[in-house]
């Protein structure tokens, strides 16, 4: 999985940790070199800092493809990953394009066949930071 172009990247200071953990466990997995590398180039912040358009882990965003289409995904860890209802794990090539983006920004990413993909992110829904919980 690779992301098509470099991006600035925001992550919380504790989902920055536990990725970091998730990849030095995955380290066969496709996603987790591509994970490294976005780790690598990301700005950090403290969840009392956390932006209300920052897509995090477990936020629940809206997103619109490049026909119009909408839909709402949730990035999340590998083992909660259920992609019918949602649910993106964070080492698919479209979980790890949200992560760290804004509102009204657009995610882009190439799949495993090769096929790219984007999306902009239209809304926040929800997220664990703003309800106190929800962390794995």
């Amino acid at each position: 999985m690779q992301v098509s172009t470099p991006v600035e990247r925001t992550l919380t200071l504790q989902d920055y940790l536990q990725l970091t953990r998730l990849v030095s466990q995955q380290q066969l997995h496709a996603g987790a070199e591509t994970m490294q590398e976005m780790l690598d180039q990301s700005d950090l912040v403290s969840l009392p800092e956390v932006p209300a358009t920052l897509v995090t882990l477990h936020t629940h965003v809206l997103l619109e493809d490049p026909s119009g289409r909408s839909c709402q995904l949730t990035p999340c860890w590998p083992h909660e990953a259920r992609p019918a209802e949602g649910l993106v794990s964070v080492l698919s090539p479209v979980g790890a394009a949200l992560l760290g983006l804004h509102v009204g920004s657009v995610a882009r990413w190439r799949t495993p066949g090769g096929e790219e993909g984007a999306a902009r992110i239209l809304a926040v829904l929800g997220r664990p930071e703003s309800t106190g919980g929800g962390r794995a």
